[in-house]
């Protein structure tokens, strides 16, 4: 009979060979629950001693079912469908894996934005219906000598500064109210406020978390102020940008193109705006994902549960309980 029961929520299809490695010298259990609702959730809670999450919500009926629970470590960097506040009256450790896709994410942005600026998606369309020809409606500017604006910049960010840095961009601007001037020179970026990045940027990558500051900062408003023809891509969390906006100004063209990883609502509605437009890229929340960061992610999100289950601090705390 093993010591601990460990509940694995929306990953039925994974093996869990990862997390066994780390988990089974312990003598804990992993059993798989495939989320469906909450409803068919809180009955099997209350024999987990840990939770292994990636995207169900973690609500405060949720927390209060897990009535031996010590952690709930969440699959990735963000937990906003985590109530912390929730958990942490119950006891419960939040636990997360903030440093496993850097590279990954950076990577999957930088494609998003060539794509766009390039028109490589758009071209291919094309060419599959039978149109070939370099002159489009869509106009392609080289790279060089223009502006990249980093909406938030963090260890994502960073990375992403990095690998622009051969693009022969003529500035790239920062915006993180967050971020000190000593951080700012030290990676070679502007750091200006966030209606000169809206502004003055030829293309705009988000790196922001999703708070209550900025959710929806990318609005109607905000981009009435970018530069026609400018270029957004979206790595960071879905609500950050109001789609219904940024579906409107890519009908008007006041927006070149999008490239978007994440959406409000995942999967994306049927009915989306966003699905019948030729100037937008669309992908399924892919941007974390390599062999590599998939291995990292799901064994330091087991280590987080094999810690606390000993007694340990976890090496990824998000509250103190």
């Amino acid at each position: 009979m093993s010591k601990y029961t460990v509940i694995a929520i929306d990953e039925a299809d994974m093996d869990y060979n990862f997390e066994r490695k780390v988990l089974d010298p312990i003598e804990a259990e992993i059993k798989i629950h495939s989320y469906v609702d909450e409803a068919t959730l809180l009955p099997v809670l209350p024999e987990a001693d840990a939770v292994l999450v990636a995207l169900t919500p973690i609500t405060e009926a949720v927390c209060g079912a897990l009535t031996k629970c010590k952690v709930i470590s969440r699959y990735g960097i963000g937990v906003d469908n985590i109530d912390i506040p929730a958990a942490t009256r119950a006891g419960i450790q939040v636990a997360r894996v903030p440093d496993y896709a850097f590279e990954d994410v950076s990577d999957h942005a930088l494609a998003l934005l060539l794509d766009c600026i390039r028109s490589i998606s758009y071209y291919d369309r094309q060419v599959r219906g039978n149109r070939w020809h370099f002159t489009t409606e869509r106009p392609v500017h080289r790279i060089a000598g223009h502006v990249l604006g980093l909406l938030g910049f963090g260890a994502i960010g960073r990375v992403m500064r990095r690998k622009v840095s051969g693009l022969g961009l003529s500035r790239v601007l920062a915006y993180d109210p967050y971020l000190g001037e000593d951080v700012a020179r030290e990676h070679n970026v502007e750091l200006v406020d966030l209606d000169t990045l809206l502004g003055e940027s030829d293309y705009i990558s988000v790196h922001s978390p999703l708070t209550d500051e900025t959710k929806s900062i990318i609005n109607a408003d905000s981009i009435a102020k970018m530069k026609d023809g400018a270029i957004i891509v979206n790595t960071a969390r879905g609500p950050i940008i109001d789609e219904v906006a940024i579906a409107d100004a890519l009908k008007s063209n006041k927006l070149a193109f999008a490239g978007l990883d994440v959406n409000i609502n995942e999967p994306l509605e049927d009915d989306s705006p966003l699905r019948n437009l030729d100037n937008i890229i669309l992908t399924g929340h892919s941007a974390w994902y390599s062999i590599e960061a998939n291995e990292e992610l799901r064994t330091k999100g087991a280590v987080n549960v094999r810690e606390a289950l000993l007694g340990n601090p976890c090496p990824y705390p998000c509250n103190e309980v």
